[in-house]
């Protein structure tokens, strides 16, 4: 499991010109499932992402998390996250989990986020546009 973290401050994804799940402050992420993925990588996921202290407190200084600033988020699935580039110029998604199987995994993901903050969303497998106002930039990869 692969999530893309950016800190934004204002965030949306359109599906046909519709604007299908849009965020003010909060996180956007943008997820991507490999084989062996699984329910413990989702729950591990999860808690990191809450609290992953990446919003500035009173001082300037990143401590706090999503949760501690009422913040939202936008979860976007991104099967290109698990591109394998080393032979030629044409990306590899072999290690990509398959649509079948990922979304049933990428549902489980947001329905546990949901337990703890609100979640948008974009719509798996469709073309998205995915437009991400990116505060400071902050952004960073996890990895399961």
């Amino acid at each position: 499991m692969r999530i893309l973290v950016q800190r934004s401050l204002n965030s949306n994804v359109k599906v046909n010109d519709k604007v299908v799940g849009e965020i003010a402050k909060g996180l956007v992420l943008l997820v991507g499932f490999t084989y062996g993925d699984n329910e413990d990588n989702i729950n591990k996921m999860v808690k990191k992402i809450l609290n992953l202290r990446i919003f500035d407190d009173e001082n300037g200084v990143m401590n706090k998390s999503v949760l501690d600033v009422n913040g939202t988020i936008l979860s976007v699935s991104q099967f290109t996250l698990y591109a394998d580039t080393k032979k030629g110029n044409r990306p590899s998604y072999i290690k990509a989990l398959n649509g079948d199987e990922a979304i049933i995994l990428y549902d489980l993901f947001n329905k546990e986020l949901k337990k703890y903050i609100d979640v948008q969303t974009g719509i798996f497998g469709a073309d998205m546009k995915v437009n991400i106002m990116n505060d400071g930039p902050v952004t960073i990869f996890l990895e399961n």
